[in-house]
């Protein structure tokens, strides 16, 4: 007669292995939308002269330095299009978020050589994909105060923001993060007096002319305690020196409003596609993450159940061919069913691997190139080429040549820029250049 208890106890065994594939096959992780985090808005007109300008440099895009192949930036979801994309659209997001608070005076995206602004924002993507953005921030005022040093700012992605094109557009899926910096920028900004805030526009101001005509300027401003800029004293009102860089100054903003512009144009060419790829991104990602974890739990319970059934000891009499029988249907039955598992493990780890292939395609339509920049400018027309850093930085030297030639009726020839984005002038200059 066959042992029931014998019986029952390999099939118990096995049952119970495949109720657990079954359980890991099944588990569902339910993502709920996250709660909306403000930016606080302004309640009352802010005077003029303390309502800061800001500009956001491009971010750094956080390439490893350490890491140049493709394949293994993949395997960190870094993707490298899709990162120097990004380093122009998220700060056109922060701008944004900023610019709708009421907070602050003009908001531009600028690139690095930007300098001489009231306030100045700078940021590194540490982690970018569809389900989670991590920012390193700082900010410093033009008198070098730090007002966010390096601090990380980081969540998850609100998938509210993924159920509909038009909710994708509407807010941001990481708006919470944006919105956690303009707070801390305006708490920042709450810890100075009315006339710190002042003397700031100022100092930029003043910053702008001593870089421009440092002979001309010298001595408004001086260095003191943990290198702060302080004002010793101003010009004389309708200062001519100052009344022409002030010319010269809003030129500059010309520029940089059209860099911004550049940026803004940018960021809403590339907002569908970049707002696709996104959610293309979380639900590949989390196919990914779902696969790895069912991929380790399934190989975990297929190998159980192989040992299971190589190692169920053998109870039945030597003659009683009908438990052998059992006992050797229910070692096949384990060995089998534990060898599928494993394999379905390794299937889903091949399917993890084509998930993240397919947000790797995607990143390829990305493109960082500025378009060409045509300037008019004191009878001549000008075309600055390059990326939107090379524009600026041989803007710069143009605005130095200006100053020189309206200061002195002469320019001084400058040095050709050592970059392959220089402007052509494609007007020669009016005034005679100076013998070297």
């Amino acid at each position: 007669m066959i042992d029931a208890a014998f019986v029952h106890r390999p099939l118990a065994l096995l049952g119970l292995l495949a109720a657990g594939l079954l359980a890991a096959g099944c588990v569902v992780k339910e993502t709920k939308p996250l709660p909306k985090i403000a930016a606080v808005q302004a309640t009352q007109q802010i005077p003029e002269d303390e309502l800061l300008d800001v500009a956001i440099h491009e971010f750094d895009p956080g390439l490893p330095q350490d890491i140049g192949d493709e394949d293994a930036l993949a395997q960190r979801r870094i993707y490298p299009d899709v990162r120097k994309a990004e380093a122009r659209l998220l700060p056109a997001t922060l701008r944004a978020t900023l610019e709708s608070t009421g907070q602050w005076g003009a908001v531009r995206v600028a690139p690095q050589s930007v300098q001489f602004v009231d306030l100045i924002v700078d940021g590194r993507i540490l982690v970018s994909t569809g389900t989670e953005l991590s920012l390193a921030i700082t900010a410093r005022d033009a008198a070098g105060r730090v007002w966010i040093k390096d601090k990380v700012y980081r969540g998850p992605a609100d998938i509210g923001s993924y159920r509909t094109e038009a909710a994708l557009r509407a807010r941001d899926p990481f708006q919470n993060v944006y919105a956690q910096i303009a707070n801390d920028l305006v708490a920042a900004r709450s810890k100075l007096a009315p006339a710190e805030r002042r003397e700031i526009r100022r100092i930029a101001a003043l910053r702008f002319a001593e870089d421009l005509a440092p002979e001309a300027f010298a001595g408004y401003l001086r260095k003191g305690e943990r290198d702060l800029v302080q004002l010793l004293r101003l010009p004389a009102a309708g200062d001519p020196l100052l009344e022409r860089v002030e010319r010269i100054r809003e030129r500059d903003t010309a520029v940089i409003d059209t860099v911004d512009g550049y940026n803004s144009n940018f960021a809403e060419k590339l907002q569908d596609s970049y707002g696709g790829w996104r959610r293309t991104s979380f639900d590949a990602i989390e196919k990914e993450d779902r696969a790895r974890s069912q991929a380790r739990t399934r190989s975990a319970l297929g190998a159980a159940a192989v040992l299971a059934s190589i190692f169920v000891p053998g109870n039945c009499a030597a003659n009683d061919y009908d438990c052998r029988r059992i006992e050797s249907a229910a070692r096949t039955a384990g060995a089998v069913g534990g060898t599928a598992a494993v394999l379905s493990g390794i299937k889903k780890f091949s399917d993890a691997k084509v998930a993240a292939q397919e947000v790797r395609e995607l990143a390829t339509s990305f493109q960082n190139e500025a378009a060409p920049q045509v300037v008019e400018l004191e009878g001549r027309t000008l075309k600055l080429t390059g990326t939107a850093e090379e524009q600026y930085r041989e803007w710069r030297r143009l605005l130095a040549e200006i100053y020189r030639e309206e200061a002195g009726g002469t320019a001084t020839p400058l040095e050709p820029v050592a970059t392959p984005g220089a402007a052509t002038a494609q007007e020669p200059p009016t005034a005679p250049a100076a013998p070297p």
